[in-house]
């Protein structure tokens, strides 16, 4: 690959696709959850899949920049076609979502394990309960993901998710 950098997400109009790559990393009943900025909202690890790269090799790429701790990608849990608004825009989003394991990585509950820099955004991880309102009340998005983690499917599943918000619209997006 050359060295121009270039990530599939591209805005069209009022619309936006993106191709991200996110991990769940599920540790003693919690999940590593990531803030970006002062977002209102958590996520999962990872991030945006560039122009010829895999998705678990982006995911690779991400946590290395993101967590810095050794990350072992495992199996492909679920890929998604989610179809939500941000900022004012209709985001269809491809997403890959693997399971993860770290090792040399802070856990506890309870507050923010890592802080980092990246890109001029500041990133702050914490393990959330994968049971409870912890997940709700911290908004994390994708929210179908929520209830998601407490039972993780044995083989890779696929999604197409609308959020309801967008079920009303003339066009279909799922």
């Amino acid at each position: 690959m050359n060295d121009l950098r270039t990530m599939v997400h591209f805005p069209i109009g009022d619309r936006l696709f993106n191709y991200r790559a996110a991990a769940i990393i599920i540790r003693d009943g919690h999940v590593l959850t990531c803030q970006e900025d002062d977002d209102e909202y958590i996520m999962l690890p990872g991030g945006r899949v560039e122009l010829g790269e895999a998705s678990d090799a982006a995911l690779a790429r991400e946590l290395a920049e993101e967590v810095q701790a050794p990350a072992a990608i495992g199996r492909l849990v679920y890929t998604v076609e989610n179809f939500f608004g941000h900022n004012g825009k209709v985001v269809h989003e491809l997403g890959a979502y693997y399971a993860v394991e770290l090792s040399d990585f802070p856990f506890g509950s309870g507050g923010v394990v890592r802080e980092i820099e990246e890109d001029g955004h500041q990133l702050r991880f914490e393990w959330l309960p994968v049971t409870g309102d912890a997940l709700q009340a911290r908004g994390l998005n994708p929210p179908w993901m929520r209830d998601r983690l407490m039972r993780l499917p044995l083989t890779t599943e696929h999604l197409i998710i609308t959020e309801p918000s967008l079920l009303g619209r003339q066009e279909s997006y799922a």
